[in-house]
């Protein structure tokens, strides 16, 4: 072995141990997990054993057929499919058979699976009044939120931005998705706050977590604009917003869902770290 070996050898076993220590020093008081869909150039088991080895918690937006890939690592499927795609959700009464139906039997199989969320949507508003919406809404929430409750399993409607990405999604403001929540009164029916989304529609990202932190389950993220890396090419300050989040006593996951333009692990990684409160 020659010298230049041994160095390089060297050299990459303490990098490995400062990045173990590193790990091991996560406060941890803010549960982290990432979308799968952002990691699609690489297998769902190398997603999960790097993000185990980061600290993550969870990996979102995976089906029951993949749930065990991560488990076997520690990790939480931490949000998984419910019922209806971002055009088609419970604010069509026609849709509403089916998607109870849809409802029923992913619940079932999360709870089973100590599969903590679900994710549903509103749907597209194709010239639907807001407030039709929100009664329709309402009342195909009530219809699943019993098998819910009674499951230990939350149904989490997705805040989607109808500026940029989702055009004529309904539920693309905050106040629009409070007041559903409200009027579903179900503690296992609440919000998927995805501060890329809010950022671009609303703003007063902070305030607006405070104000309404019950009515809120889980959180995404992605940087604005570009929903790429949380660094200081992006408009929000993220410490503070995750700081704010854990000191609200928020107790759910935080996903990252962001594009990376980088090597996606390293990316990852710091977004984990600079969200660690």
């Amino acid at each position: 072995m020659t010298r230049r070996t041994t160095l390089a050898l060297a050299g990459a076993a303490a990098a490995l141990a400062r990045l173990s220590a590193q790990t091991s020093t996560l406060k941890g008081r803010l549960k982290q997990s990432a979308a799968r869909w952002c990691y699609g150039k690489m297998s769902l088991d190398e997603l999960a054993r790097n993000g185990a080895r980061i600290g993550l918690k969870g990996i979102d937006l995976i089906d029951y057929k993949e749930w065990p890939v991560v488990q076997k690592y520690g990790l939480v499927p931490a949000m998984t499919p419910g019922a209806g795609t971002i055009a088609d959700g419970f604010n069509r009464k026609e849709s509403h058979d089916r998607l109870a139906r849809e409802m029923e039997e992913n619940i079932t199989r999360a709870a089973a699976a100590n599969v903590p969320n679900v994710i549903t949507f509103s749907g597209n508003r194709r010239g639907q009044p807001d407030a039709e919406g929100l009664d329709n809404c309402t009342i195909g929430l009530n219809r699943v939120k019993k098998i819910a409750e009674d499951k230990g399993v939350t149904i989490c409607v997705e805040l989607l931005n109808s500026k940029i990405d989702h055009h004529d999604y309904q539920c693309d403001h905050t106040a629009w998705g409070v007041e559903l929540i409200k009027r579903v009164d179900s503690p296992r029916v609440k919000l998927l706050y995805d501060i890329y989304h809010m950022q671009i529609m609303e703003g007063d990202i902070i305030r607006t977590i405070r104000q309404n932190i019950q009515y809120i389950a889980h959180f995404h993220t992605g940087g604005v604009p570009g929903r790429h890396e949380l660094d200081g090419t992006q408009e929000l300050n993220w410490h503070p917003v995750a700081e704010a989040i854990v000191n609200a006593g928020f107790t759910g996951y935080f996903a990252h869902e962001f594009v990376p333009t980088r090597d996606p692990m390293t990316s990852l990684e710091e977004a984990v770290r600079l969200c660690d409160v």
